[in-house]
C-alpha cells in the first residue's frame, strides 16, 4: 500500500516524538547508573555524563559491606515475595467464586468491592486498624492492609468469566471437585493474568514507602525504600561527608548506587513475564 505524503510526515513526526520521550525516560536512568560507578570529584565537576572517566565499584563494595543495607535488602525481598504470593492467592480465591453468576449474594459482594475501590477509610483509620490488630512493627503490616486490590480483583473475575464453562462442566462430570476444577483447570489457563498481576503486586510492594514509614518504627525492620530515603536525605549526606571526608568517599555516589540497587531487581522480572503481560492486561478488562 503506497503511503501518501501526509502519512509519511505523520510517521516521521510520530517516530521523533517517541524517540524523544524514550530518551527523556532512559537518559536519567543511564546517568544515575554511570554516576554510581564514578568518583566523587567527577560527579561534582561533570553535570551530566553517560560513562565515567574513572570506573570504580568502591561505592557498591561499601554499601554491601554495610549490615544495615544488606538487612534492608533481604527484608524487602522477603516482604515482596511473601506479599505477592498472599495477594495473588487471596485475589484468585476471591475472584473465582465471584465469576459464578449463580453465587448467592454475588451482587452485594461486588457492590461492596466497587465501593471499597472508590472510597477508602484513609490513612488514620487504617493505622488504627493495624494498631488494634497488633501488627505494628510487624512484616504483616506491610502485606495484609493491601492484600487485595479491588480493581485487580474485578479484572481477574472478568477473566475467569471468559473461560469456557464446558471445560469446568466436563471436569465435574469426570468427578472433579470444585477445588480440583480451580486448581487443575482454571489456574493453568490463567497464566497470563497471574503473571501480569504478580508483576503489578510485586512492583507495588517493592516500591511501597508509606506503609513501612507508618507502621515500622524498628529500624532493623526497615525496607529498602525507607533506607534509600534516609541515605538520600541532605542530613544523611552531610553525616556521611563528615565521617568520610578524610577518605574523600563518594557521598553522591552512594545516592546513585542505592537508587540503582532499589530499581534494577524489579526490572529483571519483566523479561520473564513479558510474553504474558500484554495478553493479561487486555483479557477481562472490558467484558463484565
Amino acid at each position: 500500500m503506497k503511503q501518501t505524503f501526509g502519512s509519511r510526515v505523520f510517521d516521521v513526526v510520530n517516530t521523533a516524538l517517541l524517540v524523544g520521550m524514550g530518551l527523556i525516560t532512559v537518559l536519567p536512568l543511564l546517568y544515575v547508573l554511570a554516576g554510581s560507578f564514578a568518583t566523587e570529584s567527577e560527579i561534582a565537576t561533570r553535570p551530566f555524563f553517560l560513562w565515567p572517566e574513572r570506573f570504580t565499584t568502591g561505592v557498591y563494595e561499601y554499601i554491601f559491606a554495610t549490615p544495615t543495607f544488606v538487612r534492608a535488602l533481604i527484608t524487602t525481598i522477603f516482604v515482596t515475595a511473601v506479599g505477592t504470593l498472599v495477594q495473588l492467592a487471596l485475589t484468585l480465591v476471591m475472584a473465582y467464586p465471584l465469576a459464578k453468576k449463580g453465587l448467592p449474594g454475588r451482587g452485594v459482594v461486588l457492590n461492596m468491592i466497587i465501593f471499597a475501590m472508590v472510597f477508602s477509610g484513609g490513612m488514620i483509620p487504617t493505622y488504627l486498624v493495624v494498631r488494634d490488630l497488633g501488627l505494628l512493627d510487624s512484616y504483616w503490616a506491610l502485606i495484609l492492609p493491601l492484600a487485595i486490590n479491588p480493581f485487580y480483583l474485578i479484572i481477574v473475575k472478568s477473566f475467569f468469566q471468559e473461560l469456557p464453562e464446558a471445560l469446568e462442566e466436563a471436569a465435574r462430570i469426570d468427578g472433579a471437585s470444585e477445588l480440583m476444577v480451580f486448581w487443575r483447570i482454571v489456574l493453568p489457563l490463567s497464566k497470563p493474568v497471574i503473571a501480569t498481576f504478580a508483576l503489578f503486586y510485586a512492583v507495588a510492594i517493592w516500591n511501597d514507602y508509606m506503609s513501612p514509614l507508618l507502621y515500622i518504627t524498628d529500624n532493623t525492620k526497615w525496607t529498602l525504600q525507607v533506607l534509600v530515603r534516609q541515605l538520600t536525605s541532605p542530613e544523611a549526606a552531610n553525616a556521611l561527608a563528615t565521617v568520610d571526608s578524610a577518605n574523600f568517599f563518594p557521598v553522591e555516589g552512594i545516592k546513585f548506587a542505592v537508587v540503582v540497587i532499589a530499581t534494577v531487581p524489579i526490572l529483571c522480572f519483566y523479561p520473564f513475564l513479558q510474553k504474558h503481560f500484554a495478553k493479561g492486561v487486555m483479557i477481562g478488562s472490558v467484558k463484565e
